[in-house]
């Protein structure tokens, strides 16, 4: 691999390469689904974003046991680009809290 390449298949079958890929995709489409949803729908969008990713570069195993291994994959990929981007782009960000159940 040579370092002055752009994102390439073989990157795409990495996990980081995978964070990285899912978190820029969300990031740069998450206006579009906020102006229509909450910001719950987002995190559903990235798993959403990292399964199709998973499925088309980094699919492991086959049969009932490759499929839920992907699911598992996508859901550590997904949690992986929206924690760092918390963490890298916002980290003093305060997030609102529900309200008390006492009131």
């Amino acid at each position: 691999m040579v370092i002055d390449d752009f994102i390439t298949p073989e990157i795409l079958a990495t996990f980081w390469g995978l964070v990285g890929v899912t978190a820029l995709i969300v990031q740069s489409t998450k206006g579009l689904i906020k102006e229509r949803f909450s910001d719950w729908v987002v995190r559903v969008y990235a798993y959403i974003v990292a399964l199709t990713l998973v499925f088309v570069f980094a699919r492991q195993g086959t049969g009932i046991q490759g499929f839920v291994l992907n699911l598992i994959n996508a859901l550590t990929i997904a949690i992986g680009a929206t924690g760092s981007y918390e963490v890298v782009v916002d980290p003093l960000a305060e997030k609102e809290k529900g309200e008390d159940i006492d009131g």
